[in-house]
């Protein structure tokens, strides 16, 4: 199994910036994709971003498209999410993690099999 640590997160003013970090443990060999999600009060998980941990591919949902940056660090096993110009609608806690399989949709939470336990990220306007 593969261990995941959040960190990062806070309370920021609209236009600022945040960057969460996601450090994993244990079968990390077995890691083929690392994304982030995220969850806001009284609404379903949804993707945010996702990187490919060979090759770097990187996905992103359109409504951070821009304004957010996946990336990682293969020799700490860590993987980023910068995250600038926030919006208030931004705010929920936010999850990594991981697949050990091929997946050509990386959307899917039901496609993860490792979760972190969250960071907060609260955006006031």
């Amino acid at each position: 199994q593969v261990q995941l640590a959040e960190s990062g997160g806070g309370l920021v003013q609209a236009g600022g910036s945040l960057r969460l970090s996601c450090a994993a443990s244990g079968r990390i060999f077995s890691i083929h994709t690392r994304s982030w999600f995220r969850q806001a009060p009284g609404k379903e998980r949804e993707f945010v971003a996702a990187i490919r941990w060979s090759a770097g591919s990187t996905y992103y949902a359109d409504s951070v498209k821009g304004r957010f940056t996946i990336s990682r660090d293969n020799a700490e096993n860590t993987v980023y999410l910068q995250m600038n110009s926030l919006k208030p609608e931004d705010t929920a806690v936010y999850y990594c993690a991981v697949q050990s399989g091929y997946y050509s949709d990386v959307t899917k939470f039901a496609d993860y099999e490792g979760w972190g336990q969250g960071t907060q990220v609260t955006v006031s306007s």
